[in-house]
């Protein structure tokens, strides 16, 4: 099996990356989604959560209530860096356990999108570190459009991440993501092809 880590800064294009390498026959992992999983009741994550940040932070529902948890982690890194040192091992975890799976399955490619995978130091869970980029200025107008913010929210947002360069230096693979839909497709394909397919 090859397993294949793809991350990337906000607004890259990750998960359309993602998207194109499932229509192209890889099965998809979302570390975000096993993030969500990491924080529901009766589990290991949400005790250390709501013992680290309180019960402040538990909803109506008793669930994990992430638009209060987000202030005081965005407002602090040390709060921050407190919930990382919580979450990335549980989801790490999470991921080797569905890598080895998928592995005993008899999976082809296994592709695990992570926004955090090199920040995480979970590059030696992966065969491969792909990384997709994109131009700052392209990213800016992205997330004004999707995410409706403004300019200046918009590259706080880029500047408090690990930059592209950072990223390419631990990467396999680069995909540059500044034109078209249709352009970034047939890149991917190209790769999929050279790497995948023919090795």
């Amino acid at each position: 099996m090859l397993s294949i880590g793809l991350t990337g800064g906000i607004g890259t294009g990750k998960s359309l990356v993602s998207n194109l390498l499932n229509d192209l026959g890889a099965t998809i992992v979302n570390a975000d989604l096993l993030g969500h999983e990491a924080y529901l009741p009766d589990t290991v994550g949400f005790d250390m959560v709501v013992d680290a940040f309180g019960d402040q932070i538990v909803g109506e529902d008793g669930t994990v209530d992430r638009k209060k948890l987000g202030p005081i982690v965005f407002s602090s890194p040390q709060n921050m860096s407190k919930l990382n040192a919580i979450m990335h091992p549980l989801i790490r975890d999470m991921i080797q356990s569905q890598l080895e799976e998928y592995s005993s399955n008899g999976t082809d490619v296994v592709v695990v999108e992570a926004a955090v995978l090199i920040e995480a130091s979970w590059q030696d869970l992966f065969d491969e570190v792909w990384v997709v980029t994109s131009d700052k200025e392209t990213v800016i107008e992205r997330l004004k459009d999707r995410n409706s913010l403004s300019r200046e929210d918009a590259i706080a947002r880029i500047e408090s991440q690990m930059s592209n360069d950072e990223r390419v230096g631990h990467s396999n693979v680069v995909i540059s993501n500044d034109g078209t839909t249709d352009e970034l497709a047939d890149d991917v394909e190209q790769i999929w092809n050279t790497r995948v397919v023919n090795n």
